[in-house]
């Protein structure tokens, strides 16, 4: 029995969780104000491939719909646009996971840091022209101690081997720390490409590093996948087009692993995974008693959430309707609960007693 997920169910899914942090960054509107401060709230027609109704679609100000255009027109596009962001999302959901990178598959001594964050991906300060790197991430101890500069990169370009080291040598007069540049890609030939010396004039050279397939583990361990979960997601995007076998069986450890992280993570990791495989890999996986077994838990806790929410909605109702009167701790003691037993024998309850104290004995 199949899981019924297709590209576009899990992209639309991906979509309506992950607008909200795209509108959050989103260039389209100012960070001071939104679109909608200059030009007035607007509602606006939802793409119906994003699964959103007018019925259930928030009221979209302007800056907020441009962005969702631009995300809707991500999660539809051909595969290159997807794994090119998809690459830095791993990145910019836990930048934690650039020092595993740094550590376990470049070699890279790391300083010890007790914060590792995004910071400005712009590194224009010192030239005229504007540069803008896909993620930066900064490891401090008090200060930056660090800084690593990522690019996602599918094939070769010129442009980029006169950028890069712009990078590197504004990111790091800028924080003044030690800055590193990292290509990420799923290409063995893109990777070679990537890490050849770059001349920058007579006697002076600059080589990024590159994080390529040949670089990054294969990843089939249950165990090893949940102590890393976007490095499993990782492995998969590296190695999901090749053997079919091995492809289900990352997909299926990096699956068991998403458990570990949000909601938001999950749905754009699961899509991230649905995208990585080929297509016989593909309806394995979703055929897989193991998957099917892992996507219906998950689509069990925000069902019994929901129901849990209504129905202590339906006990404040029930007493408010009887005339007792809810106090705003009383309320929330209700609205907290999530034991489905217990909310149903307060229903039952709400019947009969005569104070609202009665409920929670």
């Amino acid at each position: 029995m199949g899981l019924g997920l297709s590209a576009a169910s899990i992209r639309a899914a991906a979509a309506q969780r992950a607008v909200r942090r795209l509108v959050a960054v989103s260039s389209l509107a100012s960070p001071a104000r939104p679109v909608a401060a200059r030009l007035g709230p607007a509602r606006a027609p939802v793409p119906p491939t994003l699964g959103l109704s007018e019925a259930t679609a928030p009221v979209l100000f302007v800056g907020h719909f441009l962005a969702l255009l631009r995300l809707h027109a991500l999660l539809s596009s051909p595969m290159p646009s997807l794994l090119h962001e998809g690459l830095i999302a791993l990145i910019r959901e836990k930048p934690e996971f650039a020092a595993d990178l740094l550590r376990e598959i470049l070699h890279v001594e790391v300083p010890e840091f007790t914060e590792a964050r995004l910071a400005e991906a712009s590194l224009n300060e010192l030239i005229p022209a504007e540069y803008h790197a896909d993620a930066v991430v900064l490891f401090v101890d008090n200060r930056p101690v660090l800084g690593c500069i990522f690019e996602a990169q599918l094939q070769e370009d010129a442009g980029k081997r006169f950028s890069w080291p712009a990078y590197a040598v504004n990111a790091r007069a800028r924080f003044k720390c030690p800055f590193v540049l990292v290509v990420i890609t799923p290409h063995a030939a893109t990777a070679h490409w990537a890490s050849a010396t770059i001349e920058l004039g007579p006697g002076q050279f600059w080589t990024p590093l590159v994080v390529g397939p040949d670089g990054i583990p294969i990843i089939t361990d249950i165990e090893r996948a949940r102590r890393d979960p976007e490095l499993a997601v990782l492995s998969l995007m590296a190695h999901g087009k090749g053997d079919t076998q091995t492809a289900v069986d990352i997909a299926l450890a990096a699956a068991s692993a998403l458990d570990l992280v949000s909601e938001d993570q999950r749905v754009l990791y699961l899509a991230l995974i649905e995208s990585a495989l080929g297509d016989a890999a593909k309806k394995a996986f979703e055929m897989h008693p193991q998957a099917e077994k892992l996507i219906s838990s998950w689509q069990r806790g925000p069902f019994e959430k929901a129901r849990a929410a209504e129905k202590a909605a339906d006990v404040v109702a029930f007493l408010e309707a009887r005339g007792l009167v809810v106090s705003d701790a009383q309320r929330q003691r209700i609205v907290d609960t999530t034991d489905l037993e217990m909310l149903s024998r307060w229903v039952r309850r709400a019947a009969t007693i005569t104070s609202v104290d009665a409920l929670f004995e």
